[in-house]
């Protein structure tokens, strides 16, 4: 294999100019040239294809810095339907006009859901990224745990609903055991958390602060770190009684309550608590309009005004209760150490894919508590149920524990050898040297696209087709 491609997908993560810098790394070293495809799957519906070779001469062009948040060459949501056969074919025409053999794309399970069409018609492998870490599997026999449940509201008539695991959850065993991002996102969440709780300690406040995690809990289970009173995560609906006891058990002792929801949280009925709008974004997701703001409104009502003002720390609930959400910060920004570190191996792995004819492979980071993270290759069938679809890993529900609303002792475990020693000195020493550099109050800000623009090139005339 002479000639790969690579694209991003998706929404953005802190880790995908890592990754891209670990394929091209690897590809430098086994002379293999590297086609960087412009704005994910977007670029093969334009008969232009824009795209630039991110390794001329097998050297790495200099825009290419894996410590750069985002990617240098730019992602969408764009997606190839697997039921339209002349879409599929026109793609694997372009990007074999490009001289391209294989492909790598770099995303979540949505992006490994359309590969299997292309992987039919062209070698393709995943490399993963999403700050959520909902790509993976538990266990292996997870896949085999989905059923479909009728349901005559659904534009398909069914849906899809996990039945209860036979398998013994073992961190051992666990099927990717994180996605490059989320380390980044979780040390950002974390942050806010830290910071709001001063102003929740200052004026007597309840503070609801929401993280990412529309199906998985994970960034809000690792908001741990930044010392939140209560999380609460999709997996698991929150006892709203018990939940009203703790925050007035925390409020009498300390005054304030800081409580960290993930924003996909639900209520007994399996309901999503922000989900009131019906509006859906590109990929078909429902856009949620707030789950802090659904759950200030439920402790509103449930703990009434009459309680602060016994305190005399307001006249309402609206009033000492507030919500914050950390939002995109989470997913952008420079990549911390792990994330950098683990990205480029994962990138590096999904060139070696390719080049050993592994085809529709997935490459993943495992870990084992005697040999610590290693990354291997995985056959992304072994990632569909029985239908053949891919669905979002969900936190294992034995990493929380519902009564302390917090990581289990598990959960614990789980988190502990991601984030030790995930920062490196350098992430701390860019900070000092960077944030406030003088210059950044004369220069504006020099885009990354600006100079990759300068790169691209086109397919034109007889070949644009």
């Amino acid at each position: 294999m002479k000639r790969i491609g690579i694209l991003t997908a998706g929404g953005d993560t802190p880790a995908l100019n890592a990754t891209i810098h670990g394929v091209v790394t690897r590809a430098n070293q086994l002379k293999v040239e590297v086609i960087g495809l412009i704005k994910g799957f977007n670029c093969l519906f334009n008969p232009r294809v824009p795209h630039v070779q991110l390794n001329p001469l097998f050297q790495a062009i200099p825009e290419l810095d894996p410590t750069k948040g985002g990617t240098l060459i730019g992602s969408s949501r764009d997606f190839v339907d697997p039921e339209k056969t002349e879409d599929l074919d026109m793609v694997v025409s372009r990007l074999k006009q490009l001289g391209i053999e294989g492909l790598i794309c770099v995303g979540g399970d949505g992006t490994l859901n359309g590969l299997q069409p292309l992987a039919e018609r062209l070698p393709v492998v995943l490399a993963p990224k999403t700050i959520d870490n909902d790509l993976g599997l538990n266990y292996a026999s997870e896949p085999d745990e989905w059923v479909r449940a009728a349901d005559p509201t659904s534009r398909t008539g069914y849906r899809y609903k996990q039945s209860e695991s036979r398998a013994v959850f073992d961190l051992n065993h666990i099927i990717n055991y994180v996605t490059p991002g989320y380390a980044t996102s979780v040390f950002v969440s974390a942050g806010g958390v830290e910071r709001i709780r001063t102003t929740a300690e200052s004026h007597r406040r309840i503070a609801i602060i929401e993280v990412m995690g529309r199906h998985s809990g994970y960034i809000a289970l690792g908001s741990a770190y930044g010392q939140p009173d209560i999380i609460l995560v999709p997996e698991i609906a929150p006892d709203l009684e018990l939940l009203v006891a703790q925050v007035k058990h925390l409020y009498d002792l300390q005054k304030n309550v800081v409580i960290v929801c993930g924003e996909g949280i639900v209520d007994e009925q399996g309901r999503e608590l922000g989900a009131e709008s019906k509006s859906t974004d590109p990929a078909g997701n429902l856009i949620l309009s707030g789950a802090a703001e659904a759950l200030r409104a439920k402790l509103i009502q449930m703990i009434g005004d009459k309680y602060f003002q016994l305190y005399r720390r307001g006249d309402s609930a609206k009033e000492a209760i507030f919500t914050r959400k950390v939002g995109h910060t989470q997913r952008g920004g420079r990549p911390i150490l792990f994330d950098r570190f683990y990205a480029a191996m994962q990138g590096a792995k999904a060139v070696d894919l390719l080049v050993e004819g592994r085809n529709n492979a997935v490459s993943i980071l495992q870990y084992h508590s005697s040999r610590g993270f290693y990354v291997e290759g995985y056959d992304a069938n072994r990632f569909r149920d029985r239908w053949g679809l891919i669905h979002a890993r969900k936190m294992h529900p034995s990493l929380y524990d519902p009564k302390l609303m917090k990581p289990s002792k598990l959960g614990i475990e789980y988190l502990l050898p991601i984030f030790t020693d995930a920062i490196g000195l350098d992430d701390m020493e860019h900070m000092r040297r960077t944030l406030f550099a003088a210059g950044n109050l004369s220069q504006p800000y020099h885009s990354i696209n600006t100079d990759v623009h300068k790169r691209i090139r086109y397919l034109t005339g007889a070949l644009a087709k």
